[in-house]
């Protein structure tokens, strides 16, 4: 049986992800689908405002086989680490297909750009002359990429499609990547239609009448309003009183004194993120930093993937699991045993911490799969 994954973090479950789904519905009527889902906290440093049982119990409902988590470290990381732990992950699965949004929606230009940048002195020369001239990471790759191939790659999925065909190539992955065009503007903050980005939904989540034809109405129902934001006041905290704040993920170049010369005075993440945001530091770099503070994530955190934690599978998914379990080289979890505390301790911590604000029970943490 073939096997088909989709990487995605669902905040929230709307409109577009069930129209992507039903595509990847119609190409592989036959397949096993299997979803990457990224877990109470995403990857642009924002707090999922439907938690992730709720996300799984939904994936599963509408179709897919079997939902494992993308580790929180992965998830909230940048696009290249958690492009890259997703496809481990799949590649661990022995999955056969990706399907993703995109907004160029061409394969074949990403397989070329990737095939372009590999192992290329001038397109890295490039990339560190723009970040002397002070442009975040993301921007110097992008600005680098369209002086030598004169084609640019700066829209969000985008970025993440280049990212998933990298690292396809990189582990000479059998996975066959293939892009369904994103139709709705990713930053577009005004729902104009039943088909908006999630930024829209979150953005108009006070007024569950304006977002109400955009989402199913179980994707509704559980959607709370919730943000980075809310946990300001532990944000403020730990950068008042951690001393070794250099010391966390994407706090770097000094920009600790900027955010303890700065903290005092404000009163959300919002009015931190406008005082600290500059040409290196781009808006969500900073969000994820400040979420990275708040859960005391340190540069040192493990990058590969150890483990598979499965939230949630049907019959199918099970086929799947027992297909794969003899040759993959992780443990997959799909019941909480003592013994995994040391694999998956920093997903623990991410619940306890989403669980101090939101109705979420962090014992969640510790409960079986869900089984459909």
């Amino acid at each position: 049986m073939q096997k088909v994954g989709v990487i995605a973090e669902y905040n929230p479950f709307h409109n577009g992800h069930i129209y992507h789904l039903n595509k990847v519905k119609e190409m592989f009527p036959d397949a096993s689908l299997i979803l990457v889902l990224a877990g109470n906290f995403t990857q642009r440093g924002d707090v999922s405002i439907i938690n992730k049982w709720d996300k799984t119990k939904l994936a599963l409902d509408y179709g897919f086989d079997l939902v494992v988590e993308l580790p929180f470290n992965v998830a909230t990381s940048s696009a290249n680490y958690y492009a890259k732990g997703a496809i481990d992950i799949l590649n661990k699965l022995n999955c056969d297909y990706l399907v993703f949004g995109s907004e160029t929606n061409n394969v074949e230009l990403f397989k070329d750009l990737v095939n372009i940048t590999k192992d290329n002195k001038v397109y890295e020369n490039k990339i560190k002359y723009y970040l002397d001239k002070g442009y975040n990471y993301p921007k110097s790759c992008s600005l680098a990429l369209n002086d030598i191939s004169k084609i640019t790659i700066d829209k969000p999925n985008d970025v993440l499609a280049l990212e998933y065909v990298r690292n396809i190539i990189d582990t000479n992955s059998k996975i066959k990547p293939i892009s369904i065009k994103r139709t709705n503007n990713y930053h577009a903050e005004e729902i104009l239609n039943n088909i908006t980005s999630a930024t829209s939904i979150r953005k108009n989540i006070k007024d569950k009448e304006v977002i109400k034809n955009a989402l199913p109405i179980e994707s509704l129902k559980l959607c709370k309003d919730i943000s980075l934001n809310d946990y300001f006041k532990y944000i403020k905290y730990e950068i008042i009183t951690n001393d070794k704040i250099n010391e966390i993920l994407d706090v770097n170049e000094g920009i600790e004194n900027k955010l303890k010369k700065e903290i005092e005075t404000l009163n959300s993440v919002d009015e931190l993120i406008l005082k600290v945001k500059s040409k290196r530091y781009s808006y969500n770099r900073i969000k994820r930093m400040l979420l990275h503070v708040l859960t005391n994530t340190k540069k040192d955190y493990d990058k590969d993937i150890k483990y598979i934690r499965v939230l949630g599978l049907n019959n199918n998914g099970k086929k799947v699991l027992k297909e794969v379990k003899k040759k993959v080289d992780v443990p997959i979890i799909t019941k909480y045993k003592k013994e995994y505390d040391h694999l998956f301790n920093d997903d623990i911590k991410a619940s306890k911490i989403y669980s101090l604000i939101t109705d979420y029970d962090y014992k969640e943490e510790f409960k079986s799969s869900i089984n459909i």
